[in-house]
């Protein structure tokens, strides 16, 4: 039987007891970092056996996993919009090639299945957040996919569409695969589509960068902070897991997402393809 204390280095990080001492003092300092850079990084969060039993069930899995090639822009769509001016980044489109497994994919038994639903990890997230209540992602390929990203694989800039993504890294590749990031570029009711323009075309003035080892946790503002990996060079892949969370316990991807980039669309995605109620892009 699973047992958290076999997954997260509880003797450092006790998430099960939010009252401890060095748990206030790390909720108190991923919430500053999150407030600032909208990023948060905690190392050596999972054990070094349970890292092996994720990077094991990911691997035996390898023939599942949807990759994918196309040319996307910043809200990760394809398709050209000619009504915009010719320079909004809606209309730049830069190369992805990456691939997930889909969280259904999971077994039963999955270790990261495990932690995801965890309540200890909801609600330490949450209070890193300093935001109450938050929602396990209802959307059943991409609440806690694994990202692979083979040689030569890129992922561009663009935003997530949900709230908040973790990021455990499992296997780092031998050189690349930089996560890079301009914290809080946006807001609910503020796309800012000029400094989002602005980094796309190269400015580097807001970009900070953070190397991920393996174990380690980030717990990140996806859907406000403009991001990208760089590309993975040489033979080795890189294996991050992406367990997300949200503010509408309701809200799934849409469609055209789920399709391009998980590989297929489910009733869930066509029953609650809305509008986002913060007026964002998606």
């Amino acid at each position: 039987m699973k047992n958290l204390s076999n997954i997260v280095d509880l003797e450092k990080y006790p998430i099960n007891d939010l009252k401890s001492p060095k748990i206030k003092n790390l909720v108190q300092k991923c919430r500053e970092d999150l407030d600032q850079y909208s990023c948060a990084t905690i190392p050596n969060f999972i054990l070094p056996q349970s890292l092996n039993i994720m990077n094991q069930e990911l691997e035996k899995q390898l023939d599942e996993v949807y990759m994918s090639k196309e040319s996307i822009n910043a809200y990760l769509y394809s398709k050209d919009d000619p009504a915009l001016p010719k320079d909004h980044p809606k209309r730049i489109f830069m190369n992805r090639f990456n691939g997930y497994l889909n969280s259904d994919c999971f077994p039963k038994d999955s270790e990261m299945k495990f932690l995801y639903e965890t309540e200890e990890l909801l609600k330490f997230v949450s209070s890193c957040l300093g935001i109450s209540p938050i929602y396990r992602w209802a959307d059943p390929l991409a609440c806690h996919a694994y990202n692979v990203m083979k040689p030569e694989g890129i992922l561009p800039w663009h935003f997530d569409s949900c709230e908040f993504t973790l990021s455990i890294m499992i296997q780092k590749p031998e050189k690349g695969g930089i996560f890079e990031y301009c914290p809080n570029i946006r807001e609910p009711g503020n796309e800012n589509f000029d400094e989002v323009k602005k980094v796309i075309n190269g400015d580097r003035k807001r970009v900070r960068q953070l190397k991920l080892e393996p174990g380690d946790l980030q717990i990140f503002k996806g859907r406000f902070t403009l991001h990208r990996v760089t590309k993975i060079e040489g033979q080795k892949s890189r294996y991050l897991c992406i367990p997300s969370y949200v503010l509408d316990p309701w809200r799934v991807n849409t469609p055209e997402h789920s399709k391009a980039i998980y590989g297929k669309i489910l009733p869930i995605h066509l029953e609650r393809n809305k509008a986002r109620s913060d007026g964002l892009a998606d």
